[in-house]
């Protein structure tokens, strides 16, 4: 098999039909840019002024209950509202065109504890968010076209608040990124009669170049497209379609998998890693999805230290995504991180 070198080339993602420009040797070339200050200040077990925490008042004036294990409430200000606020489907001419959306978006805190996050939570608490991640899901998709489970850790991230916490957000149409994965992983079915994704996992164990951590049910692993620095993909090693599929062995593997995957994150520049995560599952359209793999995206801005992170500006805005360390580098250096957290 050919393999790039460290020269300029570019890789093709077939999840989505687009392409990243590598520039190994970009590595080496002296930095002056920004370098922000990481988040080393340790937070307190429980704020009183964390409209999160346990007993803590939100923005609106309601008062969080004393929860012992995952909470999920209404986000008090939702990006998507159940209601129409006016009437459906406005096509207007070919230049403004719109359509109005319904939905709702749910916050689901981890835990009660303001200073834990995923990767530092016992096993069976991470287990418990994955359960939660499936209960809200199969709840909501009921109702609603996607369900796009996510979380944005740290305030690089745009994290409003420290107490670790995900989101949900579901609605009634299909989000442009999954409408670009759904297409693409359908033409691959009809071609080839298996899926994208479990038909590329198999093809990534084999080769073990890339892959940062595995159990009997899941595998995490930098793709061969990723575009972030430390960029990594998670995929089930059988079929499953969407998050409420997950027995509870998957789900359990899928804890043990999170959890290491998170601390090698933390390990790697020894600070509390920043990064958006979320969780593609097929859309409820009522059409065959056996095209469809679970799987989810991790997407972690920091690339020389816990100070430098990666900008997508310049040709990465107006040309297409650009990196400069491979990913057989950065799946290296994060398989050879500890499992265990020890920060």
């Amino acid at each position: 098999m050919i393999r790039p070198g460290d020269t300029p080339h570019r890789r093709y993602n077939p999840l989505t039909g687009e392409w990243v420009l590598v520039s190994a040797h970009r590595t080496e070339r002296p930095w002056q840019g920004l370098e922000e200050g990481p988040e080393r200040l340790k937070p307190l077990e429980h704020d009183p002024n964390c409209y999160l925490c346990p007993g803590g008042k939100r923005a609106i004036g309601d008062i969080n209950p004393l929860y012992d294990d995952t909470f999920v409430f209404t986000n008090d200000y939702p990006a998507l509202l159940t209601e129409s606020m006016s009437s459906p489907n406005q096509p207007g001419n070919e230049f403004f065109r719109w359509q109005d959306t319904q939905g709702t978006s749910r916050v689901i805190c981890y835990s009660p504890r303001h200073d834990l996050t995923l990767p530092q939570l016992p096993l069976e608490q991470v287990k418990q968010v994955v359960l939660t991640w499936r209960d809200q899901e199969k709840a909501l998709s009921e109702k609603y076209k996607y369900v796009q489970i996510f979380e944005n850790k740290g305030a690089q991230m745009g994290a409003s608040n420290p107490h670790p916490h995900g989101q949900i957000w579901a609605g009634n149409f299909i989000p442009t990124l999954i409408e670009k994965e759904d297409l693409h992983q359908r033409q691959y079915f009809a071609q080839k009669g298996e899926t994208l994704l479990l038909a590329y996992m198999k093809q990534e164990t084999a080769l073990a170049e890339r892959v940062v951590v595995q159990n009997e049910g899941w595998v995490a692993l930098v793709p061969f497209w990723a575009v972030w620095p430390f960029e990594t993909i998670i995929i089930p090693k059988i079929a499953v379609r969407h998050m409420s599929e997950l027995s509870d062995d998957l789900a359990h593997d899928l804890a043990d998998l999170l959890k290491k995957l998170l601390t090698k994150y933390d390990h790697l520049f020894n600070v509390s890693f920043p990064y958006s995560m979320g969780w593609h599952s097929a859309p409820n359209t009522g059409s065959n999805t056996d095209h469809w793999t679970l799987h989810a995206h991790i997407y972690p801005p920091l690339l020389r230290s816990a100070s430098v992170r990666k900008f997508m500006v310049g040709y990465e805005l107006m040309a297409e995504a650009q990196r400069d360390l491979t990913a057989e580098n950065a799946a290296a250096r994060l398989a050879e991180l500890p499992e265990t957290y020890s920060i």
